[in-house]
């Protein structure tokens, strides 16, 4: 199945603190090395969000080492745009701003209609379970897109 697999990925949200850190850990541990993978937001303006890293604690995706970051400072880091072969756009401000900045280059935006799980629910359990949705709709596109994890 890895044959279906792009070389490499970038998944984009809004802040880069659930959706997108989410897919890059979950694609990370479902495909390991069959492709660089990589995660950004439209801004920066959160830290990791606390519920998205216990969700993916369930299913063994550690996201508490992950720092947030925008477009702008990916391609400061040296991570250019034009360099990735596919481009997971997991909300629509970043389709747009993934579509604009891609123009010049010639790769592939996918745009992954994904639930932003943020201010939908009261109380702990009660978001726990939209962050879960969250997380199952990412997984669930994903082995969609790539097929089932590869084990090892």
């Amino acid at each position: 199945m890895a044959a279906d697999i792009p070389g490499s990925v970038l998944f984009c949200c809004d802040h880069n603190a659930i959706r997108s850190p989410m897919a890059e850990g979950m694609m990370k541990k479902f495909y390991g090395r069959a492709a660089y993978v990589q995660s950004a937001g439209v801004k920066n303006d959160l830290e990791i969000d606390g519920f998205a890293v216990t969700v993916c604690d369930e299913i063994g995706v550690t996201l508490n080492n992950h720092r947030t970051r925008s477009f702008e400072e990916m391609q400061a880091w040296g991570d250019d745009l034009g360099g990735f072969d596919l481009v997971v756009a997991l909300s629509p401000a970043s389709q747009r701003l993934a579509l604009e900045m891609t123009r010049l280059f010639h790769l592939e935006v996918e745009y992954w209609p994904i639930m932003d799980p943020t201010g939908m629910a009261e109380g702990r359990d009660a978001k726990l379970a939209m962050y879960r949705q969250t997380r199952d709709q990412i997984r669930k596109t994903m082995i969609n897109r790539f097929g089932p994890p590869v084990e090892g």
